[in-house]
């Protein structure tokens, strides 16, 4: 049944398996998840602005070491944490994003003041610092972002990097390519809006950037159709531009946001090779959570129900 609003997560896909999992981490995670759902909630429930729950909800993710954004962001080759961001209203599309960070708590809130007060969508590196110290970001030192769990994942990635003496693009990231965190809501006035926060790749060189910055492709929000945020390899989002693709099928061809997400994931995203998933929440309240890894964090809270969190494939 259509929902007059709600709110819709997601905290990654890839590899991930129930028997891979303790109950202990598992039970984590759903928490933290949980939590993320019901603070965007609260602010869609009080009559607040979409962007302002999908923000909230992204920044509850980011602040937890679980994800790999913000607090659990992985780390590059070099042993840094470059982190990318975007945020785009439905109603107005305005939008704002970062790209590689280093010092910023929480990325999304930084893309947030992109948007809202800068007449650019996109600034990077150093430059997007300088911007957001203006307004009162909050920086922190890099020790802030160090995880064991993401430090030994960076040290596994170059040992088989060693092992195979192979050119990197050629090795297999299944299961470092696909964290992301991300937010799609629709509030009381019929407003759409999408946040979508990365880490990146564990490993990754050159300054290598993903979809997640990248309006169109990672994230999309339009109060015609519905609001998108995706996650996986995200080499594969942005050569098939799978979350406008979304709002493409269902404002030309017809289709509701479930088929129209469905197609997106499945289409040619998945032809090219892609792995990961996507959430979307249409105009009237439906949502969608296709995915075609093993597993995909995530989960959705409309009224009068309660909070839904799923993990694996079933």
């Amino acid at each position: 049944m259509p929902a007059e609003f709600g709110i819709v997560i997601h905290g990654g896909a890839g590899t991930i398996l129930k028997d891979k999992m303790t109950p202990d981490k598992e039970a984590e995670y759903r928490e933290r998840l949980t939590e993320s759902l019901r603070v965007g909630y609260e602010i869609l429930d009080r009559g607040g602005a979409a962007l302002d729950a999908v923000q909230a909800a992204v920044v509850v993710m980011e602040d937890s070491p679980l994800f790999n954004a913000g607090k659990g962001a992985v780390f590059t080759h070099d042993g840094t944490n470059e982190q990318d961001a975007s945020i785009m209203c439905g109603r107005t599309l305005n939008s704002g994003a970062v790209a590689g960070v280093r010092r910023v708590k929480n990325p999304v809130d930084l893309a947030r003041l992109v948007m809202d007060k800068s007449e650019h969508i996109l600034l990077a590196g150093d430059g997007a610092e300088a911007f957001g110290k203006l307004y009162g970001i909050e920086l922190v030192d890099s020790d802030y972002f160090y995880t064991e769990h993401r430090w030994k994942q960076l040290q596994a990635a170059k040992y088989k990097e060693k092992l195979t003496q192979s050119d990197y693009s050629q090795l297999d990231h299944s299961d470092d390519k696909h964290g992301t965190v991300g937010a799609v809501a629709l509030d009381k006035k019929g407003d759409l809006a999408a946040a979508t926060s990365s880490g990146g790749m564990t490993n990754k060189k050159f300054g290598r950037l993903g979809d997640s910055l990248i309006v169109g492709a990672g994230t999309y929000a339009n109060n015609v159709t519905c609001a998108v945020s995706g996650t996986g390899h995200g080499e594969y989002f942005i050569t098939a531009v799978v979350a406008y693709t979304v709002a493409v099928l269902m404002e030309h061809k017809g289709l509701s946001v479930e088929e129209a997400a469905e197609s997106a994931i499945g289409g040619r995203f998945a032809e090219l090779g892609g792995t990961g998933g996507l959430i979307a929440i249409d105009r009237g309240g439906n949502i969608a959570m296709p995915f075609n890894t093993p597993g995909m964090y995530r989960g959705y809270l409309l009224p009068g129900q309660k909070p839904v969190v799923a993990i694996f494939k079933d």
